[in-house]
C-alpha cells in the first residue's frame, strides 16, 4: 500500500528527513505484529520526555502512524489513543522526576550545549508563566521533549505540574491519534502541517501574554495620580 521506503542516512533539507522518517515508520509499524504496534508507540512517547532526549525520538510522527494504521482496523483507536495519553502523562512524570534530581549534571552534557538558548528561554517561561507553559509545551517538539525535565529543575510544585501534564497530554494524544485515523494517505502533509499547529499554538500564547500585559500596564497608568498645576 506505502511501497518500499527507505530511511536515508543523510539528507539535503528537513524536509526530506522528516518525509523519510514518515516513510520509514510506516513501512516498519505495518510490518510488526498488531500488539506491537501499541508497544512501539507507547514506548516512543514515554521516551520523548522521560529520556530527556525527545527531540531525537519520533514520538509525535510515531503517533500519527498508529492511528493511520488503526484506520486499517489492525489495532483499535480508543484502546491506542488511551494508551497514547497515559504514555505521555506518565512519560513527562518521569522526565520531572529526572530533571529535578539530575537536571543540572544533565544540561551540563555537550549534547545540550548548543540548545542552551532555547533552554533559558523555555526555564524564563516556567518561572513566568509556571503550568500554563507546561502545557503549551507539550505541542512543540522541542519543548514536549525538554519541558518535564525543566519543570522538575525549577522547583514547580508537582501537582501543578500533573494537572497541567494531564490537560496536555490528553488533549494531544487524542488529537494526534484521530489525526492519523483519518488522515489515511495524506500522513506526509498532515505530519508537515502537525508542527506549524503547534508552532500556532506557541504564537497565540505570546501573543495573550504581551495583550494581558500591555492591559494592565495601561491599567496602572491610569490608575496614577494626575500632577495638579
Amino acid at each position: 500500500m506505502y511501497g518500499s521506503l527507505t530511511l536515508p542516512v543523510s539528507t539535503h533539507n528537513g524536509e526530506m528527513f522528516s518525509a523519510s522518517i514518515v516513510g520509514w515508520l510506516v513501512n516498519e509499524l505495518h510490518k510488526i505484529p498488531s500488539p506491537l504496534v501499541y508497544v512501539v508507540a507507547a514506548l516512543l512517547v514515554f521516551g520523548e520526555a522521560a529520556l530527556f532526549v525527545g527531540f531525537v525520538l519520533p514520538g509525535e510522527t510515531t503517533v500519527i502512524v498508529a492511528g493511520v494504521i488503526a484506520a486499517s482496523g489492525r489495532v483499535n483507536v480508543v484502546a491506542l489513543a488511551a494508551l497514547v495519553v497515559v504514555a505521555a502523562i506518565v512519560g513527562d512524570s518521569v522526565g520531572y522526576s529526572v530533571g529535578h534530581r539530575y537536571g543540572e549534571r544533565l544540561l551540563a552534557h555537550r549534547a545540550f550545549v548548543r540548545h542552551r538558548d532555547e533552554l533559558t528561554s523555555a526555564m524564563e517561561g516556567l518561572r513566568k508563566r509556571g503550568p500554563t507553559y507546561v502545557f503549551i509545551g507539550r505541542f512543540t517538539a522541542f519543548l514536549r521533549a525538554v519541558m518535564p525535565g525543566l519543570a522538575g529543575m525549577s522547583k514547580m510544585h508537582y501537582r501543578r505540574f500533573l494537572v497541567a501534564n494531564a490537560l496536555g497530554g490528553l488533549i494531544w494524544g487524542v488529537a494526534y491519534t484521530l489525526l492519523g485515523y483519518f488522515s489515511g494517505t495524506q500522513l506526509t502533509r498532515i505530519e508537515k502541517y502537525s508542527s506549524w499547529v503547534g508552532y500556532g499554538l506557541v504564537a497565540l500564547f505570546v501573543a495573550a501574554v504581551i495583550f494581558f500585559w500591555y492591559r494592565r500596564r495601561r491599567r496602572n497608568e491610569a490608575k496614577k495620580p494626575t500632577a495638579s498645576g
